[in-house]
């Protein structure tokens, strides 16, 4: 959902929480922004409300999702804008967005400037680190079901008291999910610091930060990429069968353990742990460990490398 984890770093960015992580993203950042983008940062605060219409929770591509936006009609605009006054400040211009197209449109440009800013550089990274909580989630809904999936998803600000999901929301207000069960979206992110709720009748949804396995590789993600001077050694260690085999079955297998590795490329658990390790360090797989269990997953670019239609990693 990258229009939602945009909405987060946008409030983020204007935050002075998690310094460590994100201070240099901010200094980076906020010096290129555009008249246009500083206008969504006035309508997206760091805490409060803001209009839904910029950050819809649903998946498709940044492209699809912006068109969507720009679709808005006039009259959601308004009535979300309305909304939001009774409950907080908005500025003098936003009250004139309902009936002013041209305006819309310089919002929704700083919409996906601040898209391709904050978020588009590092989204590739992103979908890995989110790709390896969710095979860290099956795992949990495979050992203890439901229960322990909603009590590990982010145990300190999260309780499952079924048919309860009770959250302690980022401005320290509880806040009580009735499931009586109907099901709910779990969504990871790299910029939630807490968990928050989206009680659509729908489809009520769950953000979360990404699991705390992850949480040292979290705090290099937004760091810009540099090419590594070593980076051709990692990948000429890559070519041969075994390899390949191991970086085509976590493709295929995503989650998988050592153990559920080598029993299916017929190797043993240190070869395969060995193979998986070279992986790694090449950026074509990612493994965050569930109690004393190594789960593996593969990158974007591992992925992408599985399904060349060339075939070169089943031929080498």
């Amino acid at each position: 959902m990258p229009l939602a984890e945009l909405q987060l770093a946008i409030r983020m960015l204007q935050s002075r929480g998690q310094p460590v992580r994100l201070d240099g993203w901010r200094r980076r950042i906020l010096p290129r922004l555009s008249d246009q983008a500083r206008m969504v940062l006035s309508l997206v605060p760091s805490v409060g409300w803001a209009p839904t219409f910029l950050g819809p929770g649903r998946t498709g591509t940044p492209e699809e999702l912006f068109e969507q936006v720009r679709a808005t009609p006039s009259a959601t605009v308004g009535a979300a804008l309305a909304d939001i006054a009774q409950k907080q400040p908005v500025p003098g211009w936003a009250r004139l967005l309902a009936d002013d197209p041209e305006l819309r449109g310089r919002l929704y440009d700083g919409l996906e400037h601040l898209y391709a800013e904050l978020v588009g550089p590092h989204w590739q990274r992103l979908a890995d680190f989110f790709a390896a909580d969710r095979a860290l989630r099956m795992r949990h809904l495979l050992a203890g079901g439901i229960e322990r999936l909603l009590s590990q998803a982010n145990p300190q600000w999260m309780r499952w008291n079924a048919p309860v999901l009770e959250v302690r929301m980022i401005n320290s207000r509880d806040y009580d999910l009735h499931l009586e069960g109907q099901g709910v979206l779990l969504v990871p992110s790299i910029f939630a610091s807490r968990s928050m709720v989206d009680d659509d009748p729908a489809q009520p949804q769950v953000t979360y930060p990404v699991s705390d396995e992850l949480s040292l590789k979290r705090l290099t993600a937004l760091v810009p990429e540099q090419k590594a001077q070593d980076s051709g050694g990692a990948l000429v260690a890559l070519l041969g069968n075994t390899r390949a085999a191991v970086l085509n079955v976590i493709t295929e297998h995503p989650g998988c353990t050592t153990g559920e590795l080598a029993t299916l490329t017929g190797t043993t658990s240190p070869s395969a742990s060995r193979h998986a390790s070279v992986l790694r360090e090449a950026g074509l797989v990612q493994t965050v460990r569930h109690r004393n269990t190594a789960l593996h997953t593969a990158t974007a670019l591992g992925m992408a490398l599985v399904r060349n239609p060339n075939g070169t990693l089943s031929q080498v």
